[in-house]
């Protein structure tokens, strides 16, 4: 629990040490300030009830980065240092952003991995976003930068991944739910960005000075970021989905954007098309993955209802639409074959098979249309049809008469017949247990149709 405390113990120590600015020297501004992130370390890799262990080791690299380029433009400020070396320390501090958009939306899953449909939605959300900010926000420092392209690069680049970063764990946050780990993580994000805005904007005015109490916005942002792992996530496995909104709000604006572009060329700076066109193809992507899922889900729920022998719906089906039904005038018919356990036992189950296959086709042939027919399972079939109860018995006798003649199955005549019970659907529950009494009526005494 003591080295939770070590980083901003010695944040806090360098903050007072602004109000007594003689106090500073090297050991404050190269040794304590430094010391600050390698605390935030140690913080990161020893926090407790971490889902995602991924995201411990990603997060201390990518601090370990940042503390790495500070420790150079530390040192280079009491002596010079080769361009070379400098170029070093700003690639430290710019790959500190990738380890760190990878990791920190995985602390804040809930032990559950992010569907493919996640990652899209926020990396839609994290570059529409972005896209926007760097809009508004970079095309004024641009031309401050002319000619230098080292210089140039780096202004834009540290920006549009702060905005980047901040996009995608907020995505992550509203696609989890709020909870203290996502809010302090959120906050210490804002502030080093903000952080990073305000040094552009001093080095654009030639204002900043090294030692600045602005130095400490970093230091802040870390210390937060580190403490976020110590704070309690949500527990909860409940999905709660990222907005729609926010990812038809990225999708408009990029594609705004873009018409703005194209409509009057040269009005945003050329580097804002990427992640405009970046944010347009995931939006499509997302959406063929999106029908795919939607499609594979009907097609799986259809099957989930048709038997697989026949192709006619089953018993789940006939069930279902039983109870849509109870409002309308209709019967419900039972049928069960007679004579086919015999066959089985004879021919074996794949002749079964066939002859039922052949069953099925025989009474879909008699059927009027409308008419719902389902095999239940074994040789028991079910229909629903609309009409008078008179209309039905002549259905059920229908039925009864395609069976009178035999089936050629592999050179075999192979003849049954069938048993119908029918039931009239007078709003009662109890339609599927009458016609089934029905049919077991007809069965036992030989009627070959039985009403009730």
């Amino acid at each position: 629990m003591w080295l939770r405390a070590t980083a901003p113990l010695f944040l806090g120590l360098h903050l007072a040490l602004n109000l007594f600015p003689s106090k500073k020297g090297v050991w404050s501004e190269i040794y304590l300030y430094n010391l600050v992130p390698l605390c935030a370390i140690a913080i990161v890799l020893t926090a407790p009830r971490i889902n995602d262990r991924i995201a411990q080791p990603l997060i201390a690299m990518a601090i370990a980065l940042w503390f790495s380029g500070s420790l150079i433009s530390s040192f280079s400020v009491d002596r010079s240092i080769s361009p070379s070396l400098q170029l070093v320390a700003n690639f430290a501090y710019l790959l500190f952003y990738p380890l760190a958009i990878l990791g920190l939306p995985r602390l804040l899953s809930t032990g559950r991995k992010f569907s493919l449909l996640e990652i899209f939605d926020g990396s839609i959300i994290g570059l529409g976003l972005s896209t926007l900010g760097a809009t508004l926000l970079l095309k004024p420092v641009l031309p401050h930068f002319e000619g230098q392209l080292s210089e140039s690069f780096f202004a834009v680049i540290y920006p549009v991944a702060d905005l980047i970063l901040i996009s995608l764990t907020l995505a992550a946050v509203l696609a989890q739910g709020f909870s203290y780990r996502g809010c302090i993580l959120i906050l210490g994000i804002s502030i080093f960005a903000l952080t990073d805005f305000l040094f552009l904007g001093m080095h654009i005015r030639g204002t900043y000075t090294f030692s600045s109490p602005i130095d400490d916005g970093w230091l802040l942002g870390i210390t937060l970021i580190s403490s976020s792992f110590w704070f309690r996530g949500r527990d909860s496995l409940e999905e709660h989905g990222t907005s729609p909104s926010l990812i038809a709000l990225s999708v408009f604006l990029s594609a705004t954007l873009l018409a703005l572009i194209a409509l009057r060329p040269g009005i945003f700076p050329s580097f804002v098309l990427f992640p405009a066109i970046a944010t347009l193809l995931l939006a499509f992507i997302r959406m063929t993955i999106a029908l795919r899922a939607a499609r594979n889900i009907g097609h799986e729920r259809i099957l989930a209802r048709t038997d697989e022998l026949t192709g006619l719906p089953n018993r789940r089906k006939l069930i279902s639409e039983i109870e849509i039904f109870m409002d309308k005038t209709g019967s419900l018919l039972l049928l069960d074959l007679d004579g086919f356990k015999p066959v089985n036992d004879a021919y074996g189950h794949l002749t079964g098979d066939k002859v039922l296959q052949q069953v099925a086709l025989r009474f879909s042939r008699s059927l009027p249309h409308g008419a719902l027919l389902a095999r239940l399972g074994g040789d028991e079939f079910g229909v629903l049809v609309e009409g008078s109860y008179e209309s039905a018995m002549d259905i059920a006798l229908a039925l009864r008469a395609t069976l009178s003649y035999p089936f050629s199955i592999d050179d075999e005549n192979i003849n049954i017949g069938v048993s119908i019970g029918v039931a009239a659907n007078n709003g009662s529950a109890d339609l599927l247990r009458r016609a089934d009494d029905a049919m077991y009526l007809a069965k036992r005494e030989g009627l070959g149709v039985c009403r009730l």
